[in-house]
């Protein structure tokens, strides 16, 4: 099937040679064209160009996005969007005062929705993260990561990701799953580290790499919860056992957890609020991608990433929500951006650049995603009318998109 879509006001993020990812001063450059139309076959991007130079198609679909932009879906590289309830009592304890550190110090945090999903059943935790996801499709991602990690035993961190699985095969939308056993020490395992990992090592990891149900590997190296070495040691064993690194970083504390992902080739490194001048230079030249979650920053009101410390060193920067019941219950891209902008000080072609194509290369879609390329998945936001695409920031409360198509298809 061809969708022929003609009048495009403006057409982002085109790109006629596949790039993998921008860094420093190139993200300031969001190519574009403007009065453009665009042909999709199938699920591909297969032209574009400027609607003077539009062949004669018959297509069995045309779209007329006169007055309106289009630019390639979001790509959401860190999600822990496969959870049961929710921790709203949480949110007021903060409001009073309490810190996510001593939330979590009383029983609360990750242990809690570990308690909670421990306690329901396969089927309702699938229904209840299939609703999340239908809302981030509507909001403009088209491709996103999924971790486990509210499991905490072998049987509820491979109930997770079989949700995951499921995911992936009832909806069109491209999703990652990533293990994240190391999320944080069990309460029975609280005066026994090297007992749960011992578990994460000799049964967990070898376990889920044998049921095929994840592409990486995630550990949470921060204080208070999985030291640089015990991470060194998990991700190593995620590493034999096929799984990609990927690693939080650098939330509350700087321990050295960014050397520890570069020594082990994370994809990437995530967080990142708190930045020592040597983590800048340890990324310099290396394929981890930096990935900031300011949505969470601005929910815990803890510090922002500085977005332009790292882009004064050259290196490049994704962005992605956190969506999880603790500290960043939302998967709205947009607000992401918008608040990537308005608190980190990046520029909206930055920022649109660290949602798309940089992204991508987080979640190892640099081929297929992010950008708009011929051959990469039709994966697209229609915007409504705008003046320009410093309204998508700008007007960050509206809702901007008039259609989302993924797979070259509307979601609806």
């Amino acid at each position: 099937m061809k969708t022929l879509i003609v009048n495009i006001k403006e057409l982002f993020q085109v790109r006629t040679v596949n790039i993998d990812k921008v860094s420093g001063t190139e993200m300031a450059n969001l190519p574009s064209i403007k009065d453009a139309y665009l042909l999709i076959e199938d699920h591909l991007i297969c032209d574009f160009g400027f609607m003077k130079d539009c062949p004669k198609i018959n297509a069995e679909s045309v779209i007329d996005a006169s007055g309106k932009m289009i630019l390639p879906a979001w790509c959401d590289s860190h999600t822990h969007i496969v959870y049961a309830g929710n921790r709203e009592q949480e949110f007021v304890d903060r409001i009073h005062g309490m810190t996510y550190e001593q939330i979590a110090n009383r029983g609360g945090g990750i242990l809690n929705s570990a308690k909670k999903l421990q306690g329901t059943s396969e089927e309702e935790l699938y229904e209840q993260s299939r609703v999340r996801l239908e809302e981030v499709m509507k909001m403009g991602t088209g491709a996103i990561e999924i971790k486990s990690g509210y499991g905490l035993t072998v049987t509820d961190e491979i109930k997770m990701l079989r949700v995951i699985d499921r995911l992936k095969k009832n909806y069109p939308i491209t999703i990652k799953a990533t293990f994240l056993g190391a999320h944080s020490f069990p309460a029975e395992f609280k005066n026994d580290h090297k007992g749960y990992i011992d578990l994460l090592l000799n049964e967990m990891i070898p376990e889920i790499a044998r049921l095929k149900l994840a592409d990486y590997i995630d550990v949470f190296c921060e204080t208070g919860y999985f030291s640089v070495e015990e991470t060194n040691q998990i991700l190593a064993c995620g590493i034999k056992n096929g799984l990609i690194p990927k690693i939080h970083v650098n939330q509350f504390n700087a321990i050295g957890g960014v050397a520890a992902g570069v020594r082990n080739n994370a994809l990437s490194v995530d967080h990142l609020e708190i930045v020592d001048p040597v983590d800048l230079e340890v990324l310099k030249g290396t394929s981890t991608m930096p990935v900031a979650l300011p949505a969470c920053s601005y929910f815990l009101s803890i510090p922002y990433t500085p977005a332009r410390e790292f882009l004064d060193a050259g290196l490049p920067l994704a962005l992605a929500t956190d969506f999880n019941p603790g500290s960043c219950p939302s998967g709205n891209m947009n607000f992401v951006i918008a608040t990537a902008c308005i608190k980190m000080k990046m520029t909206p072609e930055e920022a649109i650049n660290a949602a798309t194509v940089n992204a991508a290369y987080a979640m190892g879609l640099s081929k297929t995603h992010g950008s708009i390329a011929v051959g990469k998945r039709a994966n697209l936001i229609i915007t409504k009318p705008l003046h320009s695409i410093y309204q998508l920031p700008y007007a960050f409360g509206s809702n901007l998109i008039d259609q989302v198509l993924i797979e070259g298809k509307p979601i609806k």
